[in-house]
């Protein structure tokens, strides 16, 4: 059996991808799995080198750039519609490419995550009659999958079928796909990542994470609050996930707010393969509104802070960590509080750093939102759906 997944731009994609690959292998090992990303994707070494995945592809795509909040500026922006227009282009490119691609491999099923690239493989898959089934994160499916959805044969989704407007009975509640790496954290394995990390047992330590690409507005939040938070907490263990293209600059601005005491408590990552490991290790983890991270530190039991993005497309992560805090799961941070009161950030984390009663109270929480058999009911549904051979 041959199976493709593709998904992709961001690390909230392909690792729920990297998941259910994982749990195919498990269940069927002589599959053969194929991973179909768009070209140029800065985060494309991350499939290739998994080892679940066998072979990898790149085609074009396209992206609609509409930004919440942004109203009709965006549709007056010279620059948004040029590069609009010109992805017209690179969408038509990807058909072709998705079915010359597709025409070859001959999948038995396609599981699309979305992102830009699930267009032309989805409208592919359609006109080669392959069978293809979709998954959500969010509470509002992301536009390529709604673009491609009348023709797929099941809708994944992470929330009860009822709250999408998909056909209900096309549309399977499954939840988040995690890696078998995110597990319940106990003090055991806390104490076992630490010392993998060759951070002490008793000290300290907090993890900011922004999504693969980093999270400037964060970045520079967390910079601005850490000379506070590391004179007030003299053994505080920092690691700071900013994105690759972020991590020079990073540095430097450490650099320049650091003491050089300080610096050898903070450590300073572009990209983490190994998130699970650093997360768990920490007592409070920092992490944008992705519906990944949210996942994923949900069946850990961490206590977070979260700082949703509040410009992408209708204001998806807003609702994720509105959701969270009206369940009283997570604390949250708009930016708009960290552009008006600075140090809000340093507050909320020095609060939480000094309370481990509370850290215990938040995790326990928020875990109760973890799906962690997520990836294995997804591995199985496609599975299922894939049609069999004679």
């Amino acid at each position: 059996m041959t199976i493709v997944v593709t998904g992709g731009g961001s690390g909230g994609h392909i690792t729920p991808i990297l998941a259910v690959a994982e749990e195919l292998k498990q269940l069927q090992p002589g599959i053969n799995i194929v991973y179909v990303g768009q070209k140029g994707d800065s985060l494309a070494d991350v499939p290739a080198r998994d080892p679940n995945i066998n072979k990898v592809y790149g085609v074009s795509a396209g992206k609609f750039r509409r930004y919440h909040g942004e109203g009709l500026k965006q549709l007056l922006d010279i620059k948004t519609l040029l590069l609009n227009f010109r992805d017209v282009f690179r969408v038509l490119a990807g058909i072709f490419q998705s079915w010359r691609l597709l025409r070859r491999i001959r999948p038995d099923i396609i599981f699309i995550k979305g992102g830009f690239v699930g267009v032309p493989v989805g409208l592919a898959a359609r006109w080669l009659h392959i069978p293809f089934v979709t998954h959500d994160s969010d509470a509002i499916p992301g536009l390529a999958n709604r673009i491609i959805g009348r023709w797929a044969q099941k809708h994944a989704v992470a929330l009860p079928a009822e709250v999408y407007n998909y056909d209900p009975s096309k549309t399977v509640t499954v939840g988040v796909p995690v890696t078998t790496d995110y597990q319940f954290v106990t003090p055991e394995l806390k104490a076992q990542y630490r010392q993998e990390l060759d951070v002490p047992t008793t000290a300290q330590m907090l993890f900011i994470i922004g999504g693969g690409l980093g999270a400037q507005r964060v970045n520079e939040a967390v910079a601005q609050a850490m000379p506070g938070l590391m004179a007030q907490f003299p053994d505080l263990r920092v690691v700071h996930g900013v994105g690759r293209a972020n991590e020079a600059a990073m540095l430097s601005r450490y650099q320049g707010l650091l003491e050089a005491a300080e610096l050898g408590r903070l450590t300073v990552v572009g990209f983490l393969h190994d998130v699970y490991r650093y997360s768990g290790a920490a007592d409070v983890v920092i992490t944008r509104a992705g519906a990944t991270n949210i996942a994923e530190f949900a069946v850990q039991g961490k206590a977070c802070i979260v700082i949703p993005n509040p410009f992408l497309t209708a204001g998806h992560q807003l609702k994720n960590a509105a959701y969270l805090e009206e369940q009283q799961a997570t604390e949250q941070i708009s930016e708009t509080e960290l552009e008006s009161h600075p140090e809000t950030l340093a507050e909320h984390v020095s609060a939480l750093l000094a309370d481990p009663a509370h850290q215990v109270a938040l995790g326990a929480k928020f875990r109760s939102f973890g799906h962690p058999g997520a990836a294995k009911e997804l591995a199985q549904l496609l599975l299922n759906e894939a049609p069999v051979k004679a």
